[in-house]
């Protein structure tokens, strides 16, 4: 199969798991924030935290920038995707931080004491809030920004809600305020094909199932029709279905977890349902970054937010669709250079 196309499954599949091992990481750091109090009431025992550093921080800890991990991904995968490429590490304390659910920070997969299905379902709010408890410990009271992909723009989104004033520059890239209703028909299909598996058993599973229809349709979202019919021939498609159908996917119970957490986000929650409130709230400069042809997550709503504020606005169009972000593209990068070009 060509490059492009191996690389579109392995975001979804192999890479993720391959990536996301820590043992040994001298990179890798953990924070301890203790028993942790969910959006719901429920409570995450001894909360931990993972997180990667990079740069120095200056002595008024005023140059930090945030940048929170996508829907399965880990910070050791952003090492691989190099946020640095837009993100001058020689003037910025870059934060990495690994979100609830990822088999870094606490998740069903890793809780020795709320393992697997008994772990407590989380929100992007959540996210945040743990993050925000990191950034204390850390002694940080002001970013100079928070970026991020995907589930990491959906963070953004939510930490520019839940703390409008702590970042002077926020900017979500393929992320959403909330979930589009075509999002909806997506994620909702993606819980029932988890949780219609007699192998994930209703989370209670000793071994990560193989949930191949799961895999098979993050995948066909990640892109477009277009790619795909482009990249992968007639005759390479059984080569593909094996490929899914024999990969380790990352565990299971934390995909679902993630899953769910998406499908609740509402920035506007607290807002009494106004994202016009939301925007009245942010006074920090906002970059918006979406790709026309997402099929994983609709930029509607964030073409729509982006209305409602003084917000800079990065329309990208390719058939990689969701895919299509990364820090090579010449057009998000010089937009995020050019954002924090201001900061001296």
């Amino acid at each position: 199969m060509k490059k492009s196309l191996l690389t579109a499954a392995c975001y979804f599949a192999g890479l993720v798991l391959a990536l996301a091992q820590t043992a040994n990481d001298p990179r890798q750091q953990f924070a301890a924030i203790g028993d942790f109090k969910l959006e719901s009431g429920k409570i995450i025992q001894d909360c931990t935290i993972g997180y990667r550093t990079y740069g120095k921080l200056n002595s008024a800890k005023t140059n930090a920038i945030l940048f929170p991990t996508w829907f399965g991904g880990t910070t050791k995968v952003l090492e691989f995707v190099t946020p640095w490429h837009a993100i001058d590490t020689t003037r910025f304390y870059l934060i990495t931080a690994d979100a609830l659910g990822n088999g870094v920070s606490s998740s069903p997969s890793n809780s020795t004491k709320q393992h697997g299905s008994a772990f407590p379902f989380f929100t992007i709010r959540d996210m945040v809030e743990t993050q925000h408890q990191l950034l204390a410990k850390l002694g940080i009271s002001q970013l100079t920004a928070v970026i991020g992909i995907s589930m990491g723009g959906m963070q953004t989104f939510q930490w520019a809600a839940s703390y409008p004033g702590i970042a002077r520059h926020f900017i979500p890239i393929i992320g959403s305020p909330r979930p589009s209703g075509y999002d909806l028909m997506l994620y909702n299909l993606d819980r029932k094909i988890i949780e219609g598996d007699s192998a994930f058993n209703h989370g209670n599973y000793t071994v990560n199932p193989v949930l191949a229809p799961a895999a098979m349709l993050l995948q066909m979202a990640g892109t477009t029709p277009e790619y795909w019919v482009k990249n992968m021939s007639y005759e390479n498609f059984p080569i593909w279905l094996k490929r899914v159908e024999t990969a380790k996917s990352p565990d299971w119970n934390n995909t679902y977890y993630q899953v769910m957490a998406n499908i609740w986000q509402d920035i506007s929650k607290t807002y009494g349902g106004s994202m016009q409130e939301v925007a009245n709230h942010i006074k920090a400069k906002m970059l918006i970054i979406v790709s026309k042809q997402d099929h994983l997550v609709n930029p509607t709503p964030a073409i729509e937010f982006s209305k409602l504020l003084p917000a800079k606005l990065i329309v990208l169009d390719s058939n990689k669709g969701h895919l299509a972000v990364s820090f090579g593209d010449p057009q998000m990068k010089q937009g995020i250079i050019d954002e924090l070009a201001e900061e001296k």
